[in-house]
């Protein structure tokens, strides 16, 4: 992706972002090179004109770089977010071949001889954030006479209607998993599936594969699992769950009992998972939203909720409960794997909060794999803690913490999830958007007498290998292009309040060269999921000053790169710690801001 402007004689193009294996890439930063332009005429016969945004192919030896693609103007979040999708090498729409497949199989879907339970009689129910478009899952849920618990989780039967080495199927495996950006997506499955047939939607029938649970307290006492015909009665979203369990709206027949029943649930899980040393970290997603020009006019945090975990908690017991399975019964799958974290990177964890006055627990002499990651989540409860007292430090202490961490992937060898204290772990309820949750669905099926073949196994390393890099692929992207909505949001900011305004900030992340800023309009109030929007910069150390101070400093970071020293004053600026900024420079087109201080 680059801009067409003239250079003397010539047109030429800067490249705006690297691909993620090119030299010099940053997920922050990118990297820009500049190539002259020789044809301009793009596929389809439309003709660039200098200011347009573009894709480029690179000039090869004695050759200058043509146009391929007319994306629109660089002043446009939008046509600069797909770019920049474009430039990552997301395909944007699917072959002839595959609609025409996903159209056929939308209305007569596999797996047509195979018994399913007829549970559309069952009151069943939908969660999701209020913009989504398919939906994987949904729950029903009862009391037992005993005082047990049995909750269904319905996951979406993608794999009646992807059949296993056809066209849909190929190109699942290829994209490997839905990509998510500001204002848009890349589905792994065309719309006719993703947000039509396999979309388990209110009021209509839908084909599902069926985890039935049952619970005595928080401990699972039995499961079942089989294909199944639904009809959800209700498509609820997050903050209507949240205004309900605050008392703010009445929940409605068929569905308030077993949300009830489900919010109980759910709660003696998290319970349980808290006591047993699983990780505890809140997470903040942005929402973004456009006007009718295609700019960034508002960003609502979205923070966890009650809602959000309740969801969270019974799909982790569903994945949990398929994983067991499986793997009792030896059928091969891809697994979710996240293997214990390196006792010296805890060590240094702790280390790092101790620095920044966070208390910690007591370390053994000799730490091994398994007391590592116990620890771990008596750290993650002690920094939430810490962070309710002090009302600060969340993005920047969750980020030490996770850095501690081992990075998640997929595997057909059961290693265990260190994170959430489990010994068999897989992604089973989101089909629709990851193609190993697909695999897990086959194999789960082939092992419960539902028609499905197992995967094989010798293919499922490499698979596993492939969908791993898939995902971090796409979560690069969604940070860059989170990044360049951002700029365009604080642009518009800025042109509404002037470009002097101070801002109230908090110090997210240090390095030798600078502080990683995160702030808000000064004043601003949180908003009603509890955060207010917030933007993100780089302040170089060349420009930092001690507070209360105007001469310039010398700043060294010290060994837990948690604080920095100013030698002159002997100020510090810590993790954590408040800061004024004034925005500098923002360039939208690279998701870069870069700060000053407010003196």
């Amino acid at each position: 992706m680059a801009v067409l402007e003239r250079r003397g004689r010539f047109l030429t193009a800067e490249r705006l972002f690297a691909r993620e294996r090119e030299p010099g890439f940053s997920p922050r930063r990118g990297v820009s090179s500049r190539v002259v332009v020789g044809s301009t005429r793009a596929a389809g016969g439309a003709a660039a004109r200098e200011g347009d945004l573009v894709l480029v192919q690179g000039a090869g030896r004695g050759q200058a770089a043509r146009v391929l693609r007319v994306l629109g103007r660089p002043d446009v979040a939008r046509d600069v977010i797909e770019g920049l999708m474009l430039d990552r090498g997301l395909a944007r729409e699917f072959s002839a071949e595959v609609e025409n497949e996903a159209q056929a199989v939308a209305r007569e879907p596999g797996a047509a001889g195979v018994a399913r339970r007829d549970l559309r009689g069952l009151p069943t129910f939908t969660i999701d954030p209020v913009s989504a478009r398919d939906f994987d899952d949904a729950i029903s849920a009862e009391r037992c006479a005993d005082g047990a618990t049995r909750v269904w989780v319905h996951i979406a039967d993608v794999s009646a209607h992807v059949r296993e080495g056809g066209a849909l199927d190929r190109e699942a495996l290829r994209r490997a998993t839905s990509v998510y950006v500001p204002g848009a997506v890349e589905p792994m499955l065309p719309h006719a599936l993703s947000s039509g047939a396999c979309s388990l939607m209110p009021g209509v029938d839908r084909l599902a594969v069926t985890a039935e649970l049952e619970f005595e307290g928080a401990a699972l006492r039995s499961s079942a699992f089989y294909r199944s015909r639904i009809r959800s009665d209700a498509r609820l979203d997050y903050e209507r769950v949240d205004r309900i369990f605050a008392g703010a709206e009445s929940a409605q027949e068929p569905w308030r009992v077993p949300l009830e029943v489900a919010r109980e649930l759910a709660r003696r899980l998290q319970e349980a998972r808290e006591r047993s040393g699983a990780l505890v970290i809140d997470s903040e997603e942005p929402e973004f939203f456009f006007d009718e020009h295609g700019d960034v006019s508002a960003i609502v945090p979205r923070v966890q909720t009650e809602s959000h975990r309740l969801i969270e908690h019974l799909m982790i017991a569903a994945n949990e409960a398929v994983a067991g399975l499986l793997a009792a019964r030896g059928v091969p799958c891809l697994y979710r794997v996240h293997e214990r974290p390196d006792p010296e990177r805890i060590e240094r964890l702790v280390d790092q909060l101790a620095s920044l006055d966070v208390s910690t627990p007591a370390l053994p002499e000799r730490m091994s794999s398994s007391q590592a990651a116990d620890l771990v989540g008596e750290v993650s409860l002690r920094i939430e803690r810490h962070v309710a007292r002090t009302g600060r430090g969340r993005e920047a202490l969750s980020s030490l913490l996770l850095r501690s961490l081992k990075q998640a992937y997929y595997s057909p060898a059961n290693l265990g999830h260190a994170g959430l204290h489990s010994a068999s772990y897989c992604h089973f309820t989101s089909p629709i958007r990851r193609y190993p949750d697909l695999v897990c669905h086959r194999a789960l099926l082939s092992a419960v007498g539902g028609g499905e073949h197992a995967p094989r196994a010798s293919a499922l390393a490499e698979l596993g290998t492939w969908t791993s890099e898939r995902e971090r692929a796409a979560m690069m992207l969604e940070r860059a292009a989170d990044d360049v909505g951002r700029c365009f949001a604080l642009e518009r900011v800025l042109r509404e309040g002037g470009r002097g305004q101070v801002f109230d900030g908090e110090i997210t992340g240090l390095i030798s060269a600078g502080a990683f800023v995160a702030f808000a309009p000064r004043g601003q109030r949180a908003s009603a999921q509890g955060a207010a929007p917030s933007f993100e910069g780089m302040l170089s150390v060349r420009l930092l000053r001690a507070p209360g101070r105007a001469e310039r400093d010398w700043w060294e970071l010290n060994e837990q790169g948690t604080v920095l020293h100013g030698e002159r004053s002997g100020a510090t600026l810590r993790l954590g710690d408040a800061m004024a900024v004034r925005v500098e420079r923002v360039e939208a087109l690279r998701g870069r801001v870069d700060l000053a201080p407010a003196l």
